[in-house]
């Protein structure tokens, strides 16, 4: 089975780097950015991620915005697309689901092992 690829953006690069790690132990092939603009780029330049995991609270332009870019110039469109956020309230997620997100997770609440379950789980349950 071929490494699925995955770009985490998240200004937090503590984060970064530990997520990083679990995921790159468990075979996927990851990319990082912690700027919104700079994984606008990356994207536009051609990676082209199986998942991607974006915080919402960023500076300059958020990772909702960021999502609604990807959206509109037609990328990512076969990516399962998680929010991993500490933005929990109904308005946030509801923002998130407006752009047809397949999963949303809340990061104080959970632990590195459990987001990559839980990114295993969504994965396992959409067929793209």
């Amino acid at each position: 089975m071929k490494p699925r690829s995955i770009l985490f953006v998240d200004d937090d690069k503590f984060l970064l780097d530990m997520y990083s790690l679990k995921f790159s132990k468990n075979d996927f092939i990851v990319h990082t950015s912690a700027d919104t603009e700079e994984a606008l780029k990356l994207i536009r330049d051609g990676l082209e991620p199986d998942i991607l995991l974006l915080d919402i609270v960023m500076p300059g332009m958020d990772g909702i915005e960021l999502l609604s870019n990807l959206r509109k110039e037609g990328l990512v469109k076969k990516a399962v697309i998680i929010m991993l956020t500490n933005q929990g309230l109904p308005n946030d997620i509801a923002r998130a689901k407006a752009l047809n997100v397949d999963g949303y997770i809340i990061k104080a609440t959970t632990i590195p092992s459990e987001v990559m379950a839980e990114v295993e789980k969504i994965c396992s349950n959409i067929k793209k």
